[in-house]
Formats: C-alpha cells, structure tokens, sequence
C-alpha cells in the first residue's frame, strides 16, 4: 500500500475514516481513486476491489456483474449493468443551495410554481452575468472531469472529481438530490442516453461515456455535457459520436432573435437522418437560469410542437441525443437511466445558449482549442 496525500475518504463500505493509502496495483494499472484508510480495511475490500483490476486488464466479465443484480426480473435491453453505488456525496452547508437540495424528497419547489407555462423569462444584464459566471464555472467542472476519464476508472471516480471540483468553485452540484437524483453528475456509458448514475463499474476500452455537469452558483445554474471515447472508439462509436456533435453545431447555427424554437428539432433530425441515425424524443433542452428547468422546452425532432419565438435575454440548453437504432427509450429499475430500447448506442452533448441582440453566445463553450470538443482532442491523440 502507497502514502498518498490526505483529504480521500476510505472506499470500504461503512467507513468515513480518511483515507491515506492507495492500492499499488491500481498504481501500476494506472487506475484513478482506490483509497482506503487501512490495510484492514483494503483487505475486507479486496474481494469487490480486485475486479477493477480485472476489468482493466480486459476481462470480459467481472464477478461483480455476475453476482450483483438489484433488479433480478428485469431483463435488460443491453450488455451494460449497474454495479454498487457509494454513499452519496454532501456539500459544505456554507455554499448556496437550491430549494430542492434539502427537501426530503428533492421537489423543486420553485419550478413547480411555474410548471406548464409557456412564458419565456428575458434576462436582464444582471441576471446575464450571473449565467455566465455559472456557466464558466460548469466548464472548468466537465473539464477536469475529461482528465481522468480512462479504461478502469469507474464512473463514481469521475463523480467524486466533479463533486470536489464543485465546492472548490463555491458552487452546488445541480443534480444532487433533484427529485432525489442521488450523485453530483450523470454518467451514460454505451447504450445508456442520459441520466446514469455513477457507481462502481470502471470504464473499458470502447466504451463512451457522456458526462452530464451542472453547477449552481450564487443562484444560477450552469449545464453541459460530453461524449468521451474511453480508449481507441469503434468506427461505428466514431460515426455516431461525431454526428451528434454536429446536430448540436448545426442546431445552434440557427438561433438568432426571431427563430422559431420548433426550428431547432429540424435541423437536428435532418442531419441524423441522413447520417443513418436517430433523435431521442422523451427528453429535450430547456430554460435554465435560476430555475434547472424551465420553459422554453427545446424538442431535439422534427415536426414538433414547440412553443415561443427566441428573443434576447432567452436563456437555454440544446442538448442532441441520438442513437444507432431506434429511437425509442425506456427506464431501469433506479427510476433515472434512461436506454435505448434495443441496446444500441446513444450519444449526447449540450451548451447552453444565450439569444443576444444579433446572434447567439455559447456561455459553456470550451475556451481553448477553438472550442472544439474533448472527442477530436482524443482521436488526435491517436
């Protein structure tokens, strides 16, 4: 066991000790997190623990997705299974929280006043400001998030490293605790769309993984995702990859004072389409500024219904979910994820836009690279 730095907390289920240790093999393998407070404890871990070496070592089947099954009569539509999950994670009570993070349930209780309306809120310069900042903030969480995305890091590593990187900011992870969502992002491997929890399975080599970040600072919400290759991508994950990256460039080509939000859907089917893919219809983009959620609702498929006329001061996400084969989704047992139907891949990314007097400002673009997305950074790479 190797000394590493104080501030971890033990990975043994039921210990808060801190932890000062890590396990040498996963140093070797190069695996991120494995932190335990005591030799005792690692030893107590080790049956659990030891199948992160497996995974990463390119075992195809691990004894915990053999042995771990919450769900036993739910038949799943793909290969991916949920593993355990840590105990959730807490912020420091002197960050500002929205109305949902200490309700015993998560209700939003702000959104919930205005659900159903269609009225579109124009934010003043003040407000403006606020959702920059916030959404600055957003960025600097997803991007220290892709530093460690890799084959065997699980994905409760890459929340762990989200939620830190949020109280570091001052800010509040959005979704924890919303309606009950019980981790500080959302993480959707392979055929997962949107709304995965993290747990404890690591990444493989050709797995995707979209990571889902939101903070909240000083009463604003930030949102964005990415899709990330976890080693060298199947041409068929590329394909599918770089095609949702651009329905969302190409959806937000169109927004400008006078646009119909009904557009956006469009332009984004009509280029999945033509790629050979589909477009998610259960979820769409969103208003956001002090509220998570609110109006306008931005479908992502054509021919819908979308109600409002952008204008400046709107505020709002595009977030593109597309997938290899149907369209169509359905729920795990956790009530959150959300699969494709015949196990297929899906791939997401989002921004969050403000409609200016001219044009449109991309308040989570990347601010280095022109910024272009973690994804070419990683095909490059190789």
């Amino acid at each position: 066991m190797a000394t590493i730095e104080v501030g971890r907390m033990c990975e043994s289920p039921g210990c808060d000790a801190p932890a000062k240790l890590q396990c040498p093999s996963c140093i070797k393998l190069g695996i991120q997190g494995s932190y335990f407070c005591s030799q005792e404890c690692f030893k107590k871990s080790w049956k659990k623990h030891k199948v992160i070496h497996q995974i990463a070592q390119g075992e195809q089947t691990s004894e915990v997705e053999k042995e771990y099954n919450p769900w036993p009569s739910y038949r799943y539509t793909g290969r991916l299974r949920p593993f355990p999950q840590t105990t959730p994670r807490t912020v420091p009570k002197h960050i500002q929280r929205p109305d949902y993070a200490d309700h015993p349930e998560g209700v939003p209780i702000s959104e919930q006043r205005v659900k159903g309306a269609s009225y579109i809120k124009a934010l003043d310069d003040e407000e403006m400001e606020g959702m920059r900042v916030a959404c600055r903030l957003g960025r600097e969480v997803l991007d220290e998030a892709a530093k460690v995305i890799d084959v065997g890091v699980t994905t409760d590593e890459i929340d762990r490293i989200v939620h830190e990187a949020c109280v570091e900011r001052e800010c509040y992870p959005s979704p924890l605790n919303y309606i009950q969502f019980p981790r500080s992002c959302c993480t959707s491997v392979n055929e997962v769309i949107c709304h995965g929890i993290p747990d404890t399975r690591p990444l493989k080599k050709w797995d995707i993984c979209n990571v889902d970040v939101t903070v909240y600072h000083r009463g604003y919400h930030g949102d964005l995702n990415e899709t990330f290759f976890v080693g060298e991508p199947k041409p068929e994950a590329k394909k599918l990859v770089e095609t949702t990256w651009e329905c969302l460039q190409k959806s937000i080509e169109i927004v400008k004072p006078g646009e119909k939000y009904r557009e956006i859907g469009n332009v984004i089917q009509k280029h999945a389409q033509a790629n050979g893919f589909s477009v998610v219809r259960s979820y769409c983009g969103h208003g956001i500024h002090s509220l998570f959620h609110t109006a306008p609702s931005v479908p992502h498929y054509a021919k819908n219904k979308a109600v409002g006329v952008m204008k400046p001061g709107h505020c709002f996400t595009i977030e593109p979910m597309i997938s290899q084969g149907s369209w169509r989704d359905e729920i795990w047992p956790d009530n959150w994820t959300a699969v494709t139907i015949d196990g297929l891949l899906s791939a997401q990314f989002e921004e969050t836009l403000l409609v200016t007097d001219t044009g449109v400002e991309i308040l989570t673009r990347r601010l280095n690279n022109n910024g272009r997305p973690y994804f070419m950074d990683q095909i490059g790479a190789q």
